[in-house]
């Protein structure tokens, strides 16, 4: 509880208190008044302890009346209130999240009534995320399916020659391959963010994990004739090899295919004691300034005109920003349009499980 609202709180106990007391002080005293003024009419003989005991019964009697007639005001807004708690949780379980109860309480109401408006405020930012998700989902599928339909029609062409025919085949393959990747990284994404999927630790060399990557890209870094600058120390990291293996695969990936023709990728690996840095840089397109805070968001695509994702579903770097967060790294992006592009990534050399 902050400072003032303590105060606040202590201050009203005590208003409380003086009140009761005052309630209480009046009580008996009315009693007193009226048994030392009208008793004797009634029982002359009465003695001093007959007169006192009479006193306090009626005094009694005053306070439990006058608490009575109290108590059938406070409750009635407390109530209220009640009611009106209970209104608003029964709107939050039908999916009304607009809920924003504008009621003024001290101490643990107040606080109830604040945690069911930020409640409510927090299920409605989540609803939105979910809104757009499934629309990014729709659309992104939607694609692929279109292009599939399309060219499954034009295959009942009989007309058709066989070059045709193999070329619209390829087609429907790569769509119906790139509907596979979705749909298998939106079960990667889903497991991760879930905590379902296990971070495996073991001890191994980072600096031989990358070289190997590197080697596997082979292909298609030959076939653009980039030029390497590859720098990497020899360092052991305890983390989840096969994680990390899709992070270092995506980044490499992602630099050949927006690197252009005779371009350049460099792979640097540091380490720094109690942590590891890897930087991937390409020549590449870039990305836009307003756009590199969201390139590890689902489904973003950063400056589409340039189709830096062609033929991605944007799902890769959220995965990648997924299992740095769970081996409590770090991942930044720097780059400027047709300069190029640098990713960095900073992992502590054996972070807690």
């Amino acid at each position: 509880m902050s400072e003032p609202r303590r105060r606040k709180h202590i201050g009203l106990k005590m208003l409380a208190t003086l009140g009761f007391l005052i309630v209480l002080g009046a009580c008996w005293s009315a009693a007193y008044g009226i048994t030392f003024s009208m008793l004797p009419k009634v029982w002359p003989q009465a003695s001093d302890f007959a007169r006192g005991v009479t006193s306090g019964i009626l005094g009694f009697f005053f306070f439990v009346g006058t608490m009575f007639l109290v108590s059938r005001f406070f409750p009635r807004r407390h109530m209220d209130l009640f009611r009106m708690l209970i209104d608003a949780l029964r709107r939050i379980s039908k999916g009304d999240f607009s809920v924003n109860l504008d009621v003024k309480m001290d101490h643990h109401w107040g606080e109830l009534v604040d945690g069911i408006n930020h409640m409510a405020e927090q299920l409605n930012e989540m609803e939105q995320l979910r809104q757009e998700f499934i629309s990014n989902v729709s659309h992104e599928i939607q694609s692929p399916l279109t292009s599939i339909s399309g060219f499954a029609r034009a295959l009942q062409n009989d007309s058709l020659t066989r070059e045709e025919r193999m070329h619209y085949l390829e087609i429907i393959e790569t769509e119906s391959a790139r509907l596979s990747k979705i749909s298998e990284n939106l079960l990667k994404l889903t497991s991760l963010e879930g905590r379902q999927h296990p971070v495996e630790r073991t001890k191994y060399n980072l600096d031989q994990q990358l070289r190997r990557i590197i080697l596997a890209c082979e292909p298609q870094w030959m076939e653009k004739e980039l030029e390497l600058d590859i720098a990497l120390e020899k360092v052991e990291i305890v983390a989840d090899e096969e994680m990390l293996n899709q992070v270092w695969n995506n980044l490499i990936s992602n630099s050949i295919k927006f690197t252009p023709q005779g371009g350049r990728l460099q792979v640097q690996l540091q380490g720094t004691g109690q942590e590891v840095i890897v930087r991937v840089t390409d020549t590449g397109i870039g990305i836009a300034k307003e756009d590199q805070e969201r390139v590890f968001e689902r489904f973003f695509k950063a400056d589409k005109s340039r189709n830096r994702t062609g033929g991605g579903s944007g799902l890769g770097l959220s995965i990648v920003k997924k299992i740095i967060d769970l081996h409590q790294g770090t991942i930044s992006v720097q780059s400027e349009l047709g300069e190029g592009t640098t990713f960095i990534v900073t992992l502590p050399v054996s972070a807690a499980v």
